[in-house]
């Protein structure tokens, strides 16, 4: 017999696969957004609630997945060398409280998505909203974002400032005053910021296309 958590780790597999989130696959198969999310899987009384046999219809026609190869996300074993990465969508990550000093993810608000073996303990995603980094990433992109990847000249990275800002950049050059990052959307700036103002700065490692 299935379980509840078989069920719905393999709809977690099926969005990343296809390079989503859960929401982000929800909308892809014209669902509400959160019908995928974790705080829809137990009701308010707390009974375990199901995925419905139309949403998953959907889900499958939206990312051309089989339903034979849906049933092999939910037996194979192998897919559990896949490992829970906090989500968080891009448009929050400014906000206080979600990240320490050293850019890792901290507090709550966080959600989850399955990502095949990522080798950084402290490595999490970001769901890109709009299309002001086109045409690198779309709404709905996810990003997974290493703190502990070593950055290069010509990396994608993201950089928070002291003020509060979040930003998707390039690596254009980086000396012992500044850095010099280059903007992914023609419509917007370069930009330079002194070391000093630069609370972090981690590596792109991967992004769904």
């Amino acid at each position: 017999m299935l379980t509840h958590n078989q069920i719905w780790t393999a709809i977690d597999r099926l969005a990343a696969r296809a390079g989503l989130s859960a929401s982000a696959l929800a909308k892809r198969a014209a669902l509400d957004p959160t019908t995928f999310n974790r705080s829809k899987r137990i009701t308010p009384d707390g009974r375990a609630r199901w995925p419905s046999t139309e949403s998953v219809a959907k889900s499958l026609a939206a990312t051309g997945v089989t339903v034979e190869d849906f049933v092999k996300l939910i037996t194979d074993s192998a897919g559990n060398a896949a490992q829970a990465v906090p989500l968080l969508g891009f448009a929050e990550a400014g906000a206080g409280g979600f990240f320490d000093d050293g850019g890792f993810p901290v507090g709550k608000g966080w959600d989850e998505i399955a990502f095949p073996a990522v080798n950084d303990e402290h490595a999490y995603a970001l769901e890109i909203s709009g299309d002001s980094m086109m045409p690198a990433y779309r709404d709905g992109d996810v990003i997974i974002v290493s703190p502990a990847a070593p950055i290069r000249r010509g990396d994608r990275v993201v950089a928070k400032t002291k003020k509060g800002e979040v930003m998707v950049k390039e690596l254009k050059r980086r000396t012992s005053k500044s850095i010099e990052l280059k903007s992914i959307n023609s419509d917007h700036p370069d930009r330079t910021i002194a070391v000093n103002d630069v609370v972090w700065i981690a590596r792109i490692v991967w992004a769904s296309q």
